[in-house]
């Protein structure tokens, strides 16, 4: 069973629960983790990473990347090589703050290249800003 996220407010919310994410016309990437986006820049990675975000980052990091206040901003990262290791450690081994989880571990649930394309449309979103 997927682990339970609560916000501040300790409602409980289904951020654990994952949607596939089908990364079948990206440049395969092994199962060793890459320090650095190696899709920065790629049209189809953003393509991915759009509909990703939305099923699987949306309800808790707001719409495009804009934070409803619940969960961080998630345009506010740095196009850095230590942001591309901090984002992707964030994201497999999740969120936890005074006991309390705030985002799940997506470790061996979303590939490394769903992530890669999340962070390569998140980039994107940047300009918005």
């Amino acid at each position: 069973m997927a682990p339970v996220v609560s916000d501040s407010l300790g409602s409980r919310n289904c951020c654990a629960q994952s949607q596939p994410v089908d990364t079948s016309s990206l440049p395969p990437l092994g199962e060793e983790l890459r320090k650095q986006n190696p899709y920065r820049g790629s049209e189809e990675a953003v393509k991915v990473g759009t509909s990703a975000y939305t099923q699987n980052c949306a309800r808790c990091h707001g719409l495009e990347g804009i934070s409803g206040g619940l969960a961080p901003d998630l345009r506010d990262y740095d196009l850095l090589p230590d942001t591309d290791q901090f984002f992707m450690e964030k994201t497999m081994k999740g969120v936890v703050r005074n006991g309390a989880v705030k985002m799940p571990p997506y470790q061996g649930i979303i590939n490394q290249e769903a992530i890669w394309a999340i962070k390569t449309y998140l980039e994107t979103r940047r300009e918005s800003k």
